[in-house]
């Protein structure tokens, strides 16, 4: 993945600074999914003083302080940054700022999957860690909204006989583990957890996507504008429980020590 640009990283920064108006309107589900990482802090007896936040969107901060921890949040906004809770940085995703050996604890939650070179990345927050230092994230993997991914190519190219990327790729799970071993971190874990949502309006998902910053930015993607019926047609094609739609994050939990 490094050198291959795949991300629109200006169109990242510019969804995450709009999302950041918006994004407490989905603090329980933002907050569940870093609460299932921070689960981990649990398993070890380290003691953290030091932490960066690195896109938290404001899950991760109020619960690292109220363990005693001194935050900085960083993100490609900063105008996020500045909601996260912690000490607020802008910072380029593929070029961080920080100095070796900064923090004791590095939480990446939901912020890795829209960087371009991701290894190079996990190197540079890798040298911002002390020795014996923890890194933990999430991130979607392949078979995240699966279900609307296929609906839209199927769909577009019905109506338009062509297909563009309306959804972004995500690496495999067997790549995660793999990613920090290559980063140089000890004792590599990914872990996966299939989680479900479930929507009686299925317009709502898009919704719930741009308003946590998610929209689509991959550089390939169509300027155009689609037909109006594509996105609703694609939305009804989604498989249902109960007369609600369902939506899958397929979430990688993964964890590194830095040596």
């Amino acid at each position: 993945m490094s050198g291959a640009e795949i991300f629109d990283t200006r169109a990242v920064r510019l969804h995450r600074a709009r999302a950041a108006a918006s994004v407490a309107t989905l603090a329980p589900v933002l907050d569940d999914l870093a609460a299932r990482l921070l689960d981990r802090l649990e398993d070890t007896k380290t003691t953290f003083k030091t932490a960066l936040d690195f896109g938290g969107r404001g899950s991760v901060a109020p619960l690292l302080a109220a363990r005693g921890m001194r935050v900085m949040s960083a993100d490609l906004s900063g105008a996020m940054a500045a909601r996260a809770g912690g000490l607020p940085m802008e910072v380029d995703g593929e070029a961080l700022p920080f100095g070796d050996q900064q923090f004791d604890l590095i939480v990446a939650h939901l912020s890795l999957h829209w960087v371009n070179d991701l290894p190079g990345a996990l190197i540079q927050l890798r040298r911002a860690l002390r020795p014996n230092g923890l890194f933990l994230a999430n991130m979607p993997t392949l078979g995240t909204l699966q279900e609307l991914r296929s609906a839209l190519l199927e769909v577009e190219h019905r109506l338009t006989g062509a297909v563009n990327p309306r959804v972004s790729p995500f690496p495999d799970l067997r790549d995660c583990a793999g990613l920090l071993q290559r980063a140089g971190f000890a004792l590599p874990v990914a872990d996966v957890e299939d989680i479900e949502f479930l929507y009686a309006n299925p317009l709502n998902l898009l919704y719930e996507l741009r308003h946590a910053g998610e929209a689509n930015a991959v550089l390939a993607r169509s300027r155009n504008i689609p037909p109006r019926e594509m996105f609703p047609a694609a939305l009804e094609q989604l498989s249902r429980r109960d007369g609600r739609y369902v939506v899958t994050l397929r979430m990688a939990i993964m964890t590194g020590w830095a040596s």
